[in-house]
């Protein structure tokens, strides 16, 4: 892969952009918005991420559009969690952001667990979102094992935060180590830093529990029952089933779409932005 990996702020120092704060639902939610663009996309990071999981993705779709990304509660900056959260309070919180923001519909862009609230969110919520990018989606019911190595890890790398282990975080995600810069492994580093957030990591991952995971679960009947033109992004190293799955999924979806990545695992925005802005811009400008 021949992409440079810049810093968030050398791909957006030069575009209109603002990093602020809103108050949503109880909320201190860390908000970025990057463009100009009448069409607004707000992007969903994965389990324990924030914001900067888009950087090699903001600059290209905010040419087109308006980016919003932004920390879910007990994620990045945003208040920590004191309690389990499950989907549909990750629901009810985009919710408030769309309504802070006076976005009346968007384009949903989620990445593992930010894809997972995306498909649930354009179920419940149809009349507020405008199209659908997947990307590694999260949802399933997988292997209890391969949860609680990614588990394991995670916890470790919260509870003690070196630059090792929060690297070694990011390895369950991106399949080539020489991809994970040393700028986001130090973000990471400060978020699971904060006080606190070892509790909050906690309720992060209830939906790890298999009890709550079930309840929550994404199933082919809800690829099947969206509404919405849906572009889904699968790769050949994807932990939750190979591209097989994928196939499925995106065969199941009524106005579907299949993007694979190879030689990429949880992350392929990241892993092969060129590929993903390509592909999702292209998307966009047929479907949105």
């Amino acid at each position: 892969m021949s992409h440079q990996l810049e810093s968030l702020w050398q791909q957006i120092g030069d575009l209109p952009h603002q990093l602020f704060y809103l108050e949503i639902g109880g909320w201190r939610t860390r908000v970025l918005s990057v463009g100009e663009g009448s069409d607004t996309i707000v992007m969903m990071a994965g389990t324990s991420g924030h914001l900067e999981a888009f950087t090699q993705n903001i600059r290209a779709l905010a040419r087109t559009h308006t980016v919003i990304a932004y920390d879910y509660p007990g994620h990045g900056f945003s208040s920590l969690a004191g309690a389990d959260l499950e989907i549909a309070d990750y629901e009810k919180h985009l919710v408030g952001l769309l309504d802070a923001l006076n976005v009346d519909r968007a384009h949903l862009c989620g990445e593992s667990l930010g894809g997972w609230i995306a498909l649930k969110f354009a179920q419940s919520h149809a009349d507020r979102v405008r199209t659908l990018i997947l990307s590694a989606p999260g949802g399933q019911i997988i292997k209890t094992s391969a949860m609680g190595k990614a588990r394991s890890v995670s916890r470790e790398a919260v509870e003690n935060p070196t630059f090792t282990n929060v690297k070694a975080r990011l390895q369950v995600v991106i399949h080539d180590p020489e991809l994970i810069t040393d700028e986001l492994v130090h973000m990471r580093q400060a978020v699971y830093s904060r006080e606190g957030f070892a509790r909050s990591m906690d309720h992060i991952l209830a939906l790890q529990q298999p009890e709550i995971r079930f309840r929550n679960r994404v199933t082919e009947e809800d690829y099947a029952a969206l509404t919405v033109p849906t572009l889904l992004v699968w790769t050949d190293h994807e932990p939750s089933g190979g591209i097989e799955t994928g196939e499925r999924f995106a065969a199941a979806i009524p106005d579907g779409e299949l993007l694979v990545i190879r030689n990429a695992a949880h992350w392929p925005q990241w892993e092969d932005p060129e590929a993903f802005n390509e592909c999702a811009l292209d998307f966009l400008a047929r479907k949105g």
